[in-house]
C-alpha cells in the first residue's frame, strides 16, 4: 500500500525573526511538524512562502499532494492569488486540507469558507483546555476527552465560519472564552480539518495530543483513492 503523500506548509517568518518563536521551533514549524509526523509512515515534504517563486506550491507538487498542512500567521497577503487558487481547485477535486492556527486568515481557508473567518483572540499566556466532544469521530482516536495547553494564544467566539459539518473540538481559555477549535467541512471532493493550536509564542507542536490530533485528521482528510478529476471535463455516459 503506498504511503499518504503529505506537504506540511508555513509561512516560516516568526522563527527565523523572533527569538521565542526560534527557540520552540529552531528549524521552523513546518520541519517540527514532519519531525513528530515521522513514526507515522508517510510520504512528507515541506515547502514555506520563500521556497520558490510558488512558495513551494507548484502544479506538480499539488498533483502529488493527499494532504496539504497550512501554517500562516502575519504574511497571508504575501502569498501569490494564482498559488492560493490553486490550492482551492485540488481540494475541490478531492486534497485534503488541513489549516492550523492563524491559518484560519489564510485566503485558501476564506476563500474555501467564503467568510471572513474573522475571531477574537487575546496572547496573555492563557491556559488553554481542548475538550473532544466528538470521541466517536476517527480524528478524536486515541485521544482523551479533554487535555490540557498550559500556554497558549486565546482564540474566542465568535468565529465567523459557514456553520461546520462536524465540531469535533471545544476550546477553553484560562480567561473564560471558548471558542470551536475542531471543525470540520467539505468543499467539492476535498474534507477540510481547520485545528486551533498552534500559536509560534508557545510549544505546541511538542505536546503529543495536538500531534496525535493532526495524524489522525491527515488519514480521515486524504482521499480514498486518489484519482484525477477537472470540473467541466468530458465524462464517459453512464449506461
Amino acid at each position: 500500500m503506498e504511503k499518504l503523500r503529505v506537504t506540511i506548509w508555513n509561512e516560516f517568518h516568526h522563527e527565523l525573526n523572533n527569538e521565542r518563536a526560534k527557540a520552540n521551533y529552531p528549524d521552523g514549524i513546518h520541519e517540527c511538524l514532519a519531525w513528530a509526523l515521522a513514526a507515522e509512515d508517510l510520504d512528507i515534504r515541506t515547502a514555506w512562502l520563500e521556497k520558490d517563486e510558488e512558495h513551494g506550491l507548484s502544479e506538480e507538487v499539488l498533483a502529488a499532494t493527499d494532504v496539504l498542512l497550512w501554517w500562516g500567521h502575519c504574511r497571508h497577503g504575501h502569498v501569490r492569488d494564482d498559488v492560493a487558487d490553486r490550492v482551492v481547485a485540488r481540494v475541490q477535486q478531492g486534497m485534503g486540507f488541513i489549516p492550523l492556527h492563524s491559518a484560519h486568515f489564510s485566503k485558501p481557508f476564506t476563500r474555501l469558507m467564503g467568510t471572513s473567518c474573522a475571531l477574537r483572540w487575546r496572547e496573555n499566556d492563557d491556559s488553554c483546555v481542548v475538550w473532544n466532544v466528538n470521541p466517536n469521530h476517527p480524528i478524536t482516536q486515541g485521544v482523551p476527552l479533554h487535555f490540557t495547553l498550559d500556554k497558549e494564544e486565546m482564540y474566542g467566539e465568535y468565529f465567523f465560519i459557514p456553520q461546520p459539518e462536524e465540531l469535533i473540538f471545544l476550546s477553553w481559555f484560562g480567561g473564560g472564552n471558548a471558542f470551536r477549535g475542531g471543525c470540520t467541512f467539505t468543499r467539492g471532493l476535498g474534507r477540510i480539518f481547520y485545528f486551533q493550536p498552534g500559536h509560534e509564542m508557545y510549544p505546541s507542536y511538542h505536546n503529543e495530543n495536538v500531534i496525535k490530533v493532526i495524524a489522525n485528521a491527515i488519514r480521515w482528510a486524504a482521499p480514498p483513492a486518489p484519482r484525477e478529476f477537472r470540473a467541466g471535463a468530458s465524462m464517459e455516459p453512464v449506461v
